[in-house]
């Protein structure tokens, strides 16, 4: 189970998904509310991390490079997204972050979605 794709993109949706409700939390000023999900985010982060770390193992062997360079972006996206909520939560601008956060994960998608074992959306 943990050998497909589908179990490792399971993971980042839901990461997404409370990402944004974490950074909706954090504007409505339920700080407390917000902590908790920030904490079950970050369970999914080292969720990611072992599922992608899977992947790389088994399938890294097609093509080295690019699926270490999608692994680091990768790394990126989950450094960045970290970055922004702990910003937020101290009051300090997380406009820089942001963006590095945005360029990354289109990055990281476009790698995920191109490599052999990628999803083909217009094929």
């Amino acid at each position: 189970m943990l050998y497909s794709t589908h179990t490792h993109i399971f993971t980042w949706v839901v990461a997404l998904i409370l990402f944004f409700v974490a950074l909706s939390l954090f504007k409505n000023g339920m700080a407390k509310q917000m902590k908790i999900v920030h904490m079950v985010l970050r369970l999914f982060y080292v969720l990611i991390l072992i599922t992608g770390i899977i992947l790389f193992v088994n399938f890294g062997s097609i093509d080295h490079m690019m699926y270490g360079l999608k692994f680091a972006t990768g790394l990126a996206v989950i450094g960045f997204s970290e970055m922004v909520l702990v910003k937020l939560n101290k009051g300090k601008s997380a406009k820089g972050v942001t963006i590095g956060l945005i360029i990354s994960f289109i990055i990281t998608l476009y790698l995920g979605f191109s490599l052999p074992i990628g999803f083909s959306f217009l094929a």
